[in-house]
């Protein structure tokens, strides 16, 4: 069996200072009270998208440029969530600018610098989600609905394209891992009328792996250090230290005493926090 941690990989002369530098300024305006954050989402975006563009440029633009310049402010810009009649606009409006930064972040290619990317989306995620613990790793176009029902504990690690439904509550345990293209939803609609909607909340244990492509549907209790396969769909809970996997997942091999006595030894996280 091959051991591949993670390795260190060293940024370009200059580069390093310049993020470092350019994400304590995010990480302490982020911190001020008096911090307007749909005006800092704004000039941060619109810096990222229009680097050259003179204020007194502005009125000399097409109607089309003038729409996309406008969704640079959050401001003029509705996200699906504000639709749900559930929302708790006092605890998503603070949030909203953020969502929309780490969104529109991650669709420019500033999103595809791993080093950059992960830093910056640790900094929104601990203004974002309810509770963010440490060395929280998040890939590109990560989504979720309210940011704001999300619990993440300790060394949680979610890949890209992951969708975190947290409608109805979404916690997530310490070193658990998300993969590639998982959904996760604590949502669901009655058959009948899909006005009516169910909000249980979906627990992930400690430990546990989300795989490629994998679905965890609403209310379900993932046990610690259980693993869902790829392309699986999760309906129930699961018992601790199994592997479940089809449609609907069902429990096929329990992790022996003796593998999970056998667990490679704790690695240096390239991307810890200081």
């Amino acid at each position: 069996m091959s051991f591949f941690p993670l390795r260190p990989v060293p940024l370009a002369d200059g580069a390093a200072s310049l993020y470092d530098e350019w994400l304590a300024w995010l990480k302490e305006s982020l911190n001020d009270s008096a911090c307007d954050r749909n005006e800092l989402c704004r000039e941060v975006l619109t810096d990222i998208y229009y680097p050259d563009l003179d204020s007194s440029e502005q009125a000399g633009l097409s109607s089309t440029a003038k729409v996309a310049l406008a969704h640079m402010d959050p401001r003029n810009v509705t996200l699906e969530p504000e639709y749900y009649e559930e929302i708790d606009l006092a605890r998503y409006e603070p949030r909203k600018p953020l969502i929309w930064l780490w969104e529109m972040f991650d669709r420019s290619s500033l999103g595809e610098n791993i080093d950059l990317g992960i830093r910056f989306r640790r900094i929104l995620a601990k203004h974002v989600f309810n509770s963010c613990g440490k060395n929280f790793k998040a890939f590109t176009h990560v989504r979720f609905s309210f940011g704001y029902n999300m619990d993440v504990g300790d060394n949680v690690v979610v890949h890209r394209h992951v969708l975190l439904d947290d409608r109805g509550g979404i916690k997530i345990g310490n070193r658990s891992s998300v993969s590639d293209f998982a959904n996760v939803y604590s949502h669901s609609h009655n058959i009948v009328d899909g006005r009516i909607v169910y909000l249980p909340r979906t627990v992930i244990g400690e430990g546990v792996r989300i795989t490629y492509h994998a679905t965890v549907l609403a209310g379900t209790h993932v046990a610690d250090d259980s693993m869902i396969g790829a392309g699986s769909m999760l309906t129930r809970n699961t018992d601790p230290h199994w592997v479940y996997v089809g449609v609907p997942a069902r429990k096929i091999k329990e992790k022996s005493a003796e593998e999970r006595a056998s667990k490679a030894p704790p690695t240096p996280d390239p991307f810890a926090e200081g």
